[in-house]
């Protein structure tokens, strides 16, 4: 083990005698499990980014804990703590931490994945669009984070799910657009405010398939036209798939990110880097 940390087994009583420097303790062969194995909280892990990178996670032996307003999807059922929570409310996000804490007794990472999105202008957008869009995306991120500093163990991460969207803005998006601008910058103020506890970073996917891609090609007069048209703007010839973003989560908890912080990782297969002129197009 790291960390300075030897162990002698005492088989009989099914403890183990964890020696940490010159102190001494003996504790549960479960309870050593537990601390040798990280936890991470991941939001909105029911579908979508949010599963592959539940999954991404549980292939790596972490423990999980992920909530979403649903049940647990059947597929997950054992292998994940499980939390029916709306992180848009403070004692929801409270829950899901406490929930971690009490089964693990640690966290390590926090992935804020959660998010909705309404496909309107903002002439078009009602007040209810406001709450439903700014409630989850900016206050359920504003409401993870603030719970999960009290706790994270030192050196942990946290990671903000945000958008291309963030940083050019897709049309008829413009709630979604500007919540995503929102989470980049409380990622860049949580590096600055509490760098010496904890990184914090955001990955800002482009287009991956999921229903939310879906939903806004759906837009277009022309659905199938217009999934070509941005299919043909990729340098990497596809669009992104969720495991991609999970890919790139992983890696940003690990110890060879340990230097990185305050970072929006574009993940978008190269769309945002070429000019919008592309006479090779046409």
């Amino acid at each position: 083990m790291g960390n300075g940390w030897w162990f002698e087994c005492a088989s009989s009583t099914n403890e183990d005698i964890v020696n940490v420097g010159s102190f001494q303790y003996r504790i549960s062969l479960a309870t050593l499990w537990k601390l040798m194995i990280k936890t991470a909280i991941i939001t909105g892990g029911s579908r979508g980014i949010g599963r592959a990178i539940v999954d991404r996670f549980l292939s790596d032996k972490w423990h999980v804990v992920s909530c979403s307003r649903g049940e647990c999807p059947d597929d997950l059922k054992g292998k994940v703590v499980w939390v029916q929570a709306d992180v848009s409310s403070a004692s929801d996000a409270a829950k899901v931490v406490s929930c971690a804490i009490d089964n693990f007794g640690v966290i390590d990472a926090l992935v804020n994945n959660a998010g909705v999105q309404v496909e309107k202008t903002l002439e078009d957008s009602s007040d209810e669009d406001w709450d439903q869009v700014i409630g989850v995306n900016c206050r359920g991120v504003f409401n993870m984070c603030r719970a999960v500093l009290k706790h994270i163990s030192n050196g942990g991460s946290i990671i903000n799910i945000g958008s291309i969207s963030g940083h050019v803005s897709d049309p008829s998006m413009a709630l979604y657009n500007a919540s995503k601008a929102f989470v980049h910058g409380l990622t860049r103020s949580i590096a600055v405010d509490h760098g010496a506890k904890v990184r914090c970073n955001a990955i800002c996917p482009g287009w991956t398939m999921t229903e939310m891609a879906e939903d806004g090609f759906a837009l277009a007069d022309d659905p199938k036209a217009a999934m070509q048209d941005a299919l043909s703007r990729h340098p990497v010839g596809r669009f992104g798939q969720p495991r991609d973003i999970a890919n790139m989560a992983l890696w940003l908890v690990s110890d060879q990110a340990q230097y990185v912080s305050g970072q929006m990782f574009t993940v978008d297969g190269g769309l945002t880097a070429a000019s919008p002129i592309r006479p090779g197009l046409f």
